[in-house]
């Protein structure tokens, strides 16, 4: 499963990322993906995003935690950062 959070989507990539995720609010995407075409889709976005688009990305990962946190440009978490502490990822609150 891997849930992706958007901000300043283009109708590019929102028409992109309909073909493999449902939209249940907007600018929140969800879908069930494989390892090869999550990484086209994540490569898509980098390629076509402009600056001020951002996402955070969560997705089922077969580690301890059983999910893996991507991040591109802002996503709007008002100084929140996702910080890895011994192999785990966290995010972080702002100081």
């Amino acid at each position: 499963m891997t849930v992706l959070v958007a901000n300043d989507v283009p109708p590019s990539i929102r028409g992109h990322l309909k073909r493999w995720f449902i939209e249940p609010r907007p600018n929140v995407f969800v879908g069930t993906l494989n390892k090869r075409t999550h990484d086209n889709v994540i490569r898509y976005i980098q390629r076509n995003a402009s600056p001020s688009f951002g996402f955070l990305c969560i997705s089922s990962s077969p580690n301890c935690q059983g999910y893996t946190i991507e991040r591109l440009g802002h996503h709007g978490l008002s100084g929140w950062d996702a910080v890895e502490f011994s192999g785990i990822q966290l995010v972080a609150p702002p100081h």
